[in-house]
């Protein structure tokens, strides 16, 4: 793992056929078991994935441990066979026992936070390659349920390889195992996922405004999805978060004394 440290990673590994057996086992007889026994899983909008061919990347909101594995488990093997994760350097790849099952089970590969740059430029390298990618554009999953804003990095890398964004929405995941929950889900909660149609870059759209495209794209499917089902959507979890800072704020802003009021002279 010394060699991924430094930036200098075998990229023919994540299309190798027989990492991807090996994948299909793990993924097929341990994961996909286990994530699918713990929670209900509703998947939306596989239409859109019927002409869909690699290279892409896969584009999603990030708000629980979940949202790998349920991406990965309800593409289609012919999607996800070779499908590259981008995973935080500074937390996944920083020690051969963190690297290693995110490798074995997610085809992990390093990515930095700050930007969604990839050692190297490996992503770039990936895509070139043939290799079809999930990042999250977040950077880091949500700590509240609200969606935080997408960095413009994988926009940038859809456009310059010339690659569609897939939009993918995860409704349900940040209430089945929000950030800080020690424990697993509990009374399988459902969780929908919904697949939107392909994202392709426009002649003439720069990295910013396709970067906004992608956000909204997923903000509909989420929180169309989350209507129709009774689930908070995006908005509501931020508003949540705007009542709690404007509550804290007044809770620890200095309270002026009245003034005193005018003594009648003798």
């Amino acid at each position: 793992m010394a060699d991924e440290r430094r930036g200098e990673v075998d990229r023919g590994k994540y299309q190798s056929p027989v990492g991807a057996g090996m994948r299909f086992v793990t993924q097929e007889l341990m994961l996909k078991p286990l994530v699918w026994r713990l929670i209900n899983i509703e998947v939306h909008g596989k239409q859109h994935l019927e002409r869909l061919e690699a290279p892409f990347v896969a584009v999603a909101n990030h708000s629980s441990h979940l949202d790998t594995p349920i991406i990965i488990g309800a593409m289609p093997r012919r999607l996800s066979k070779y499908l590259a994760t981008g995973a935080a350097a500074d937390y996944f790849f920083d020690t051969w026992y963190k690297s290693l099952p995110t490798q074995v089970f997610i085809n992990a590969y390093p990515i930095e936070r700050k930007g969604l740059r990839s050692r190297k430029g490996m992503s770039g390298q990936l895509l070139q390659d043939g290799v079809p990618l999930l990042i999250f554009p977040e950077g880091t999953r949500s700590r509240t349920g609200a969606m935080g804003p997408f960095t413009p990095g994988v926009a940038a890398l859809c456009i310059s390889r010339d690659v569609p964004a897939l939009p993918i929405a995860l409704v349900g995941a940040f209430a089945a195992w929000p950030y800080g929950q020690t424990h697993l889900p509990r009374a399988r909660p459902t969780v929908h996922i919904v697949f939107g149609p392909p994202l392709q870059p426009a002649p003439g759209e720069i990295a910013h405004q396709f970067n906004d495209r992608m956000r909204r794209t997923v903000q509909q499917l989420h929180d169309s999805t989350a209507r129709a089902y009774g689930l908070p959507t995006l908005d509501d979890y931020a508003r949540a978060v705007t009542l709690r800072q404007a509550s804290i704020a007044s809770a620890t802003s200095p309270v002026s004394a009245p003034d005193a009021p005018d003594q009648k002279r003798e």
